[in-house]
């Protein structure tokens, strides 16, 4: 494995733990809260093209789909990590 398949891995093997602990404050209302609620529904928005890493599928990692499904975080919170992950996406196509 080289190095960027590498680090790669780890990154995608961090959301994907970060998905399992974070996993009992999807749906959470508290406002007390609200920062692991985020978190929890941003891990979970990414966890199957993480896991898709890790198992060595890279063809099943829908860049569109996995923006499409952090849009749907930004919405229900009123964030903005869709744009700046599209943002990212458009910077490294050029």
């Amino acid at each position: 494995m080289d190095k960027k398949d590498a680090q790669i891995k780890i990154l995608a093997q961090a959301v994907y733990e970060m998905r399992l602990l974070l996993s009992d404050h999807l749906g959470s209302t508290d406002k007390e809260m609200l920062c692991e609620a985020v978190s929890a529904h941003l891990a979970y928005a990414l966890h199957n093209e993480a896991l898709a890493i890790i198992e060595g599928r890279p063809e099943d990692f829908d860049i569109n789909k996995a923006i499409e499904s952090i849009k749907k975080v930004d919405e229900r919170y009123g964030e903005q990590f869709g744009s700046r992950f599209e943002e990212l996406v458009s910077s490294t196509k050029t």
